[in-house]
């Protein structure tokens, strides 16, 4: 059930988040209330799809009402925002579960926060690089489903390469930034952080596509048949 792997999720959170630091809060109150109601709805045959009760994680400069949204940034340790971040509203449309916010280096540049490095599992002698650094670690050990990362100039791909696991930057206008901490407004993408490359193309499907609070991003479909045959399986527009 999506408790039983919440419960899992936010039990490995806690367990190895010391030797990560890739944690910045727990949203486990959320994440109980958001695996309860999948459970209820899947059990109801209001299935949503493969996202549905799977728990995840958002590097913490998206913000995600109800918990503290710090950039990574020791004096912004109680900034909040009223609103979800879109990528967040529509994984929770999507039926995910938010189990946690993970560390970025200070204002999204590194793997240095205000809580220290950010640590790679598989050699916790070294950062898990990038600002994405947290979704990228905390995916890696297998702490969250799966992650979601922002890349500005390498921020989603080298903790991917870092941590050995799959990131996905996606085209500029293809996932909204609302909600999302600027670093450079003509540069900013959101992307999915997994541990394999089809993960990813699931959850583009759900975070992509058009908002009225981010004009940039164009409302087109992604393509993407995990049925296809076993390749190519490309992800990309529908003409």
């Amino acid at each position: 059930t999506s408790i039983e792997l919440t419960r899992m999720y936010l039990d490995r959170l806690t367990r190895y988040n010391r030797q990560l630091n890739c944690v910045v809060t727990i949203t486990d109150t959320r994440a109980l209330a958001e695996a309860a109601a999948a459970d209820k709805a899947i059990a109801a045959g209001k299935y949503l799809g493969t996202l549905h009760g799977i728990p995840y994680g958002v590097k913490d400069i998206i913000a995600a009402s109800g918990y503290p949204t710090r950039w990574g940034a020791p004096h912004l340790d109680r900034q909040t925002f009223d609103e979800d971040a879109t990528v967040v509203q529509r994984l929770h449309a999507a039926g995910a579960v938010l189990v946690a916010k993970l560390t970025t280096g200070e204002m999204a540049f590194g793997d240095q926060w205000a809580g220290g490095r950010t640590n790679n599992p598989w050699n916790l002698a070294e950062g898990s690089s990038g600002s994405s650094a947290g979704s990228a670690a905390a995916t890696a050990a297998g702490l969250v489903g799966f992650a979601i990362g922002t890349d500005t100039g390498g921020s989603i791909l080298a903790p991917a390469v870092r941590c050995g696991i799959v990131g996905l930057r996606p085209t500029f206008g293809r996932v909204s930034r609302f909600g999302v901490m600027a670093a450079g407004t003509t540069l900013d993408k959101l992307g999915p952080m997994c541990r394999h490359a089809q993960d990813c193309a699931i959850v583009l499907q759900a975070i992509a596509g058009g908002d009225v609070k981010d004009l940039s991003v164009r409302e087109v479909p992604t393509a993407f048949d995990a049925t296809a045959g076993r390749y190519p399986k490309r992800i990309g527009y529908v003409p």
